[in-house]
C-alpha cells in the first residue's frame, strides 16, 4: 500500500461534499464498541491508532490491551461493522503488534477507571 493510493483522513482535509466521511464521525461511532473486560470504548483505550481511507475501503488500524484478548475476534468484527455503517464502504481492520499501556487512553482519571 502506498500513500499515493491511500490517504489517511483528517477533518480539514474535507469539504463537507467530500463523499468520505470525516475521521471524527468514524470515531465517534467506535465509541459504541466497548471492551467487555474493561468496559471502556475502544476509542477512549486509544486502541485505534489510525484510519485511513481510499474511494472503496477504510481500512482502521487498531491494537488490543493483550496479546491474547480473549475478545480480539468480537472487537475486531464489531469495529469493521460500525465502520462499514458510517461510511458504506469495504472495511479493513489491521491489528498492530505494538504493546498497549494505560497512558495510550484519552485523557482521564485512571483510577476512575479502575486501572490503578
Amino acid at each position: 500500500m502506498t500513500h499515493d493510493a491511500v490517504a489517511t483522513t483528517s477533518d480539514a482535509a474535507f469539504a463537507d461534499d467530500d463523499p468520505l466521511v470525516r475521521e471524527s464521525e468514524i470515531r465517534e461511532s467506535l465509541r459504541q464498541v466497548v471492551d467487555p473486560e474493561i468496559n471502556i470504548d475502544v476509542v477512549t483505550l486509544g486502541l485505534i491508532r489510525e484510519i485511513v481511507q481510499s474511494p472503496a475501503l477504510v481500512e482502521v488500524r487498531m491494537m488490543l490491551t493483550t496479546p491474547f484478548c480473549p475478545y480480539a475476534g468480537s472487537l475486531v468484527q464489531q469495529v469493521k461493522d460500525v465502520t462499514r455503517s458510517v461510511t458504506g464502504l469495504e472495511v479493513k481492520v489491521t491489528l498492530l503488534d505494538d504493546p498497549w499501556t494505560p497512558d495510550m487512553m484519552e485523557g482521564g482519571d485512571w483510577a476512575e477507571w479502575g486501572l490503578i
